[in-house]
């Protein structure tokens, strides 16, 4: 390397550019300790945001997590907002391009995105929680699991169904846990011969037998309509819901049990047919005999 050279080279290292060098390394760090910021600050909201979940039991905490990530993720969005300002991009032009890019992608997710939506919804009003029986649309079972995008029922018989919140939401939606106590309304229908008084007794000797059912409300029992083959009695006893489905079997069993036992009869349906004679029509035949021509 000549004289020559080693002027080139000192020409070149400009003040200028020296300052150009020395911003480019002062906005890196900068950039470095804004990231860093950024991190810290929304793991430590995010933190602060599940947290709230226990102060606020009544509502899931899938949806502080959900919240939380949430605003972790814009929280780091503005850190590199900062950090794209401090290098002199201009993010007029980039949000542009993310918005535009955030509307195809809604308009291709329109489904899941509705999915999300109602799973905020229903963690957020909560319709039923994680242990209830519940019917919506044409599906129903006992809740398992809510998630932001579908709902996980259990059939009584066992079977897993996952059905979208979207689903869900936009039916309606029975809920048979949602209160601590149900009435059970049973119709009993016995023969038109049967002593009215002695079923009435009977009946509310079966209300008062188990301990499962609740006298307050007090039982209902009376005759409720005279039917084609029976008079039906209507059978109302109060029971907590988780009492429900095993009281409503014991007293179907103990019912026709008693009713026996007492000479009460459960009449089945019958039809009367009634034969008409037709009279006989006579026929005769008519032989017709063709002679030669």
């Amino acid at each position: 390397m000549n004289f020559n050279d080693l002027t080139d080279v000192s020409a070149w290292l400009t003040q200028d550019r020296i300052d150009a060098a020395i911003m480019v390394a002062v906005n890196v760090v900068a950039a470095l300790v804004i990231l860093l910021v950024a991190m810290a600050i929304s793991a430590w909201a995010k933190r602060r945001i599940v947290a709230l979940s226990q102060r606020y039991k009544r509502l899931d905490d899938t949806l502080f997590g959900f919240l939380g990530n949430m605003v972790k993720y814009l929280i780091l969005a503005i850190g590199v907002i900062f950090i794209l300002n401090r290098f002199g991009i201009q993010t007029t032009s980039l949000a542009a391009l993310v918005g535009a890019a955030g509307l195809a992608i809604g308009l291709a997710l329109q489904g899941t995105l509705s999915n999300l939506a109602a799973g905020v919804m229903i963690i957020l009003f909560r319709p039923f929680r994680q242990g209830d029986f519940i019917a919506a649309g044409s599906e129903s079972g006992t809740v398992t699991e809510i998630q932001l995008f579908y709902t996980v029922l259990t059939t009584y018989d066992g079977i897993q169904i996952i059905v979208p919140n979207s689903d869900i939401w936009s039916s309606a939606i029975t809920n048979f846990s949602a209160n601590p106590t149900r009435m059970m309304d049973l119709t009993i229908g016995v023969a038109y011969d049967a002593d009215l008084k002695k079923t009435q007794e009977v009946l509310e000797n079966i209300s008062l037998s188990d301990p499962r059912a609740l006298q307050e409300p007090a039982p209902v029992i009376r005759v409720k309509q005279l039917g084609d083959s029976s008079v039906d009695f209507t059978f109302r006893v109060w029971a907590k819901t988780e009492d429900f489905w095993g009281l409503q079997a014991e007293y179907t069993r103990k019912i026709k049990v008693e009713f026996d036992a007492n000479g009460i009869g459960i009449p089945f349906p019958t039809r009367t047919l009634e034969v008409v004679q037709v009279p006989k029509i006579e026929t005769r035949s008519v032989t017709r005999e063709s002679g030669a021509a």
